[in-house]
């Protein structure tokens, strides 16, 4: 039995659309696999990459939360300098009037911490004179916002005045190292017999 030219023509026809067929089958099923892998590896990129993002913010997190404390402990440390120095100025006005009743003036930002500080200077005051001391603030005359701080210590009248201002020791100390400053600059002068 033998083909007729239409009967090839068909069959390879049906051939061709057969392996067509095949390979659109073998060409969809490359793209889902290519696809499959691609989203895979997608996925496994930016899984890494968002733990990364994840762990370089949570490194900064750490760094700031570390700056903070560092701030922190800073801020607390220059607030208790602040206090002891406050303290140190007021006993020492107190030490030198050595008045039963004394009246202390401050900055109006220093007020708070003037009064936590007159509490535990008054009981230092006592250990160490064996004397009671009564102290006042005066609200009604605050010292200068414009000085640095410190402050300034009455005896119970108002007649004595301990200055213990920023301002005040600098003065003092000018006048103390005038004779250094005078030296420095012109010489030592031979007609002086005292160096005060």
């Amino acid at each position: 039995m033998t083909l007729s030219d239409a009967d090839v023509q068909k069959q390879i026809k049906h051939m061709m659309a057969f392996i067509e067929q095949e390979a659109n089958e073998k060409a969809e099923e490359i793209d889902s696999k290519a696809e499959e892998e691609f989203n895979i590896e997608k996925g496994r990129l930016v899984q890494t990459q968002r733990v990364k993002i994840m762990e370089f913010y949570e490194k900064k997190e750490k760094q700031i939360d570390q700056h903070k404390k560092i701030q922190m402990s800073n801020l607390m440390n220059q607030a208790r300098l602040k206090v002891l120095k406050a303290r140190d100025d007021m006993i020492v006005g107190f030490y030198q009037l050595l008045e039963p009743k004394v009246t202390v003036r401050c900055r109006q930002q220093d007020l708070e911490m003037v009064q936590a500080a007159i509490a535990k200077d008054i009981i230092i005051y006592k250990d160490t004179v064996k004397s009671n001391i009564v102290v006042k603030i005066d609200k009604d005359r605050f010292l200068s916002p414009d000085i640095c701080g410190g402050v300034e210590v009455y005896n119970d009248n108002g007649k004595i005045k301990v200055s213990n201002t920023l301002e005040s020791r600098l003065d003092l100390m000018g006048q103390q190292m005038m004779p250094e400053i005078r030296v420095s600059l012109f010489g030592p002068n031979p007609n002086r017999k005292f160096l005060d």
